[in-house]
């Protein structure tokens, strides 16, 4: 089994103040995550992040941060304006992926998990074996849920992925993100940034420089907090470039591409 992420910054422009799609993105990764089933048979889960459609509403109303009970009204508001919002995301993104003969089937985080204090304590996954063992690919999603500290909150597609894995043991995690893997700076903006080809321990981090988007779910430094707890438990993860062409089809297919390792220290 693979958990495959791509990211919301490669399927929308996550700057955006609109909620925009990025058509041919989704196009080619579609069309490559059916050439490399087509090639070998393999289960497939893949999570995507929320990007310009979840992020904004996400930011405007603050959710996840405590609030009066005199605020609830509003808070629920921005709880569903989410909510809707990552759901038509997903509904195009599934959509594509259909049109490629992939058979998708969405499975929405706030329909059946919850949290504690911004962390997912409760979701059961008996819905995700008994689509996988039946050939389709389960799609899940950045989402907003309940929460039992701070009523609701948002949940990362990355603390997603962590929760998939640890519960699914997969074969393979991997992140596609628009760079070519961890660097110690934006690469786009800093031509000095240095590239990491592997990442093994907190301490690591200390070299990180913050992501420089609008992200209320943790950006790289999040991406690699996550995964280096799979790495703890043996579960290796890669960050690669969805950006490339064939990327995603390589690394499916277990292919050599440039990217960073997240994995567990000598």
């Amino acid at each position: 089994m693979i958990i495959l992420k791509i990211g919301g910054s490669i399927l929308t422009n996550k700057d955006s103040a609109e909620s925009e799609i990025d058509s041919k993105s989704l196009k080619r990764i579609a069309s490559e995550i059916k050439s490399s089933l087509d090639r070998s048979d393999k289960q497939l889960i893949i999570v995507h992040g929320a990007g310009s459609f979840g992020h904004p509403p996400a930011k405007e109303y603050k959710i996840g941060e405590p609030f009066q009970k005199d605020e609830y009204p509003q808070k629920r508001i921005g709880f569903c304006k989410t909510q809707n919002a990552v759901k038509k995301l997903n509904m195009l993104i599934c959509e594509a992926f259909i049109e490629e003969g992939l058979p998708v089937v969405a499975i929405p985080a706030s329909s059946f998990m919850t949290a504690t204090n911004k962390r997912i304590t409760d979701g059961n996954l008996n819905s995700f074996k008994k689509y996988l063992d039946k050939g389709f690919i389960p799609v899940i999603y950045g989402d907003v849920v309940l929460d039992n500290q701070l009523e609701i909150c948002v949940i990362s597609g990355d603390q997603l992925i962590q929760y998939l894995a640890v519960n699914l043991n997969p074969d393979r995690v991997i992140l596609g993100t628009d760079v070519d893997g961890v660097y110690s700076k934006n690469p786009k903006t800093h031509d000095d940034a240095i590239f990491f080809d592997r990442f093994s321990s907190l301490e690591d981090l200390d070299t990180l420089e913050g992501t420089t988007n609008v992200d209320v779910t943790g950006g790289m430094v999040g991406k690699i907090k996550e995964l280096l707890y799979l790495a703890e438990l043996g579960i290796e993860a890669k960050i690669i470039n969805a950006e490339v062409n064939d990327n995603i089809f390589k690394v499916l297919e277990d292919e050599k591409v440039k990217g960073t390792v997240i994995s567990r220290g000598n």
